[in-house]
């Protein structure tokens, strides 16, 4: 599995995803400022939830745009066996009945589900439960992590 790749399709994926905001904030704010939606009593409020709708399409697109430059900026480093697992690390799990997941630990902003071939592969930040939970650990490894009432365990087959 490359990290360059895989580096890629997320700012592609990212780049969708923010093409899509821009539009959806685009056509809010055309709803909220299109005159037959002026209001013509305190009860009509297309105009204002438009408004509203607008700006969180706008805030959004934003925090895309941020996602993107750092994205771009990041740079995975090869794995270090005396630091374990470090940002831009590609890590094999496996659980207690042997399903085996790939994850790639990167910058904040760019979860998301990708393939590496026929394998697919997590993109997670560190800043996820299970991101925080592998900083520091080395092949071998157990991690664990609570997710509601249930506690997951999972052991760290490899990392690249």
């Amino acid at each position: 599995m490359d990290k360059f790749l895989l580096q890629q399709q997320v700012l592609e994926r990212l780049a969708e995803d923010l093409m899509q905001a821009e539009q959806a904030a685009r056509t809010a704010h055309e709803t909220a400022t299109h005159e037959e939606n002026i209001a013509e009593n305190k009860y009509d409020t297309l105009g204002l939830e438009a408004a509203y709708l607008a700006t969180g399409q706008a805030r959004r697109a934003e925090a895309i745009r941020q996602s993107i430059a750092n994205w771009r900026q990041f740079r995975p480093l090869p794995y270090d066996a005396s630091k374990g697992i470090q940002l831009g690390a590609l890590v094999c799990l496996t659980d207690a009945d042997d399903n085996q997941q790939h994850l790639f630990l990167g910058p904040f902003g760019g979860s998301m589900k990708l393939a590496s071939g026929d394998q697919p592969v997590q993109v997670i930040s560190s800043e996820a439960p299970l991101g925080r939970a592998l900083l520091g650990k080395c092949e071998g490894d157990e991690v664990a992590i609570e997710v509601a009432p249930t506690r997951q365990q999972f052991e760290v087959l490899w990392v690249q």
